[in-house]
Order: structure tokens, then sequence, then C-alpha cells
């Protein structure tokens, strides 16, 4: 009898897709409205302004900013625009949200700037465990850009996976 070890997943033609590459890898900064808030809960328009002015930008070149009020306060639309205006000559982009929400946009534009068609009739499977925590968001966005074009999407680990989708001899567009 043959004693040989047959690695069957490495011959099985399965493409695992780490969601974890499309984590973005960029520097942040949280730029907060409650800081400019007299007392924590007013925005003073004059004072506002002039804090705006006296702010140091530099600190946020080339980062991607996350634009917050977490102050339970109620905050002009216009003070916003303001500090966009004066955030936009530095920052790479600016996303009004947390900065997790920051984090979960910009991965979910890195998975709608892949090619579908580089996966196309191909078994993929969706690596389910890594070390860092993903978005809920990201999985629901790579199977909508995935489930077009692919002979089956899985999710977990080549060894043990758990079907998602099957295609048919028939695809609907």
């Amino acid at each position: 009898m043959n004693d040989v070890i047959i690695n069957k997943v490495a011959e099985s033609g399965i493409v695992t897709i780490d969601l974890a590459t499309f984590y973005p890898k960029v520097e942040t900064a949280v730029f907060d409205i409650k800081d400019y808030l007299f007392k924590g809960l007013i925005l003073k328009e004059k004072d506002f302004r002039e804090a705006l002015k006296h702010t140091d930008w530099q600190q946020y070149n080339g980062k991607y900013i996350a634009l917050i009020n977490t102050a339970d306060a109620i905050i002009p639309m216009w003070a916003y625009m303001l500090a966009v205006s004066h955030l936009q000559p530095f920052a790479k982009d600016i996303i009004f949200g947390s900065e997790k929400d920051l984090l979960q946009t910009l991965m979910l534009n890195n998975i709608s700037n892949i090619s579908a068609n580089d996966y196309a009739d191909k078994r993929i499977v969706i690596k389910g465990c890594g070390d860092v925590v993903l978005p809920e968001a990201a999985y629901a966005a790579i199977t909508q850009k995935l489930r077009p074009v692919v002979k089956s999407l899985m999710y977990g680990e080549p060894c043990s996976t758990v079907p998602v989708y099957k295609a048919t001899s028939v695809k609907a567009h």
C-alpha cells in the first residue's frame, strides 16, 4: 500500500481571499467638533471661526480624517462644512463619522476597487479567522462583488467551509 499524503485542498483549485488584506494601512486622525464648543455645549460662530483660524492644520497633513461630534450638542451643518474647508488642503480624505466608520469606508473602497473578473469561474473561500476584527460590511461587499462571476463562494478555511453561493448553469445579470 502506498502511504503518499495528498493535499486535497491544494489540488482543489480553491482561491482563498483574506479580507484583512483590504483593511486600510493608513494614518488616521479624528477631528472632533466637541473640542471647539463653549463649555462643551454650544457652538459660537465667532469663537469657532477664531479657533479654527488658530488650529495647527499640519497635524492632519496626509492623513485620513474622521470628522465627528461626540458632545451631546446640536451642531449647525455649516460648522461641519467649515471644518472640512480647513481640513481639506491637508487631509487625504475626510469622512463624517467615527474612526471606525472611516476605516470601514476605506476598506469598502478597497474592496470595490478589485476586479471581479480576476475571480471569474473560480471557487472562492473568504477567510473566516484572523488577527484583525473586520466589519461585517466587508463580508457583504465582497459577496456582492464576487457572486455574479464566481463558480462558488464559501466562508471559513479551505479545509472547513460554509457554502454561501454555488452557481447554476444559468447566471442572472
